[in-house]
């Protein structure tokens, strides 16, 4: 894929938006289904109305697995690598309803010890229709050098 962003095309700073993901209650279900997490203010409209959070919310964690999803999509991409894990706050919930997109920013970079990769951390935001910060993290990755650019490179 030509339009895919190498290690060596990166400075820190560049700029990543994802498009946008409605959340609904069948997609909050699913993930309780497959996860096993049952926990009601995820899947009892009764329960989680008269909850402190007053409706049905996603699980934090599909919030992360949307945000990863999502920046797939971005028109920022990487060449397929490593995930070297998470960071990530849940600072609102999300709500069956909501619609997010994601915007990532690329923070530290370095060449590892394998010339052929570098590591990258992308710190992320993750909002909903309102410009509410639900979900923030960093995201390290071990991503590919560019192969035509040989060793002349970084």
């Amino acid at each position: 894929m030509s339009d895919w962003t190498y290690y060596d095309d990166l400075k820190g700073g560049e700029k990543g938006t994802t498009p946008r993901v409605t959340v609904t209650k069948e997609m909050i279900r699913a993930y309780a289904d497959l996860t096993g997490d049952h926990t009601p203010v995820h899947i009892d409209e009764d329960f989680a109305r008269k909850s402190h959070f007053g409706g049905i919310v996603a699980h934090g964690l599909l919030g992360l697995a949307l945000t990863d999803g999502l920046k797939c999509q971005s028109d920022l991409q990487f060449p397929p690598g490593a995930s070297l894990g998470w960071e990530c706050d849940f600072t609102r919930p999300i709500y069956a309803g909501d619609v997010l997109h994601c915007e990532f920013t690329v923070g530290f970079i370095r060449m590892t010890s394998k010339p052929d990769w570098g590591i990258v951390h992308l710190e992320s935001e993750l909002f909903n229709q309102r410009g509410e910060v639900v979900q923030r993290g960093r995201h390290k990755l071990m991503i590919l050098r560019n192969p035509e650019a040989g060793e002349a490179v970084k």
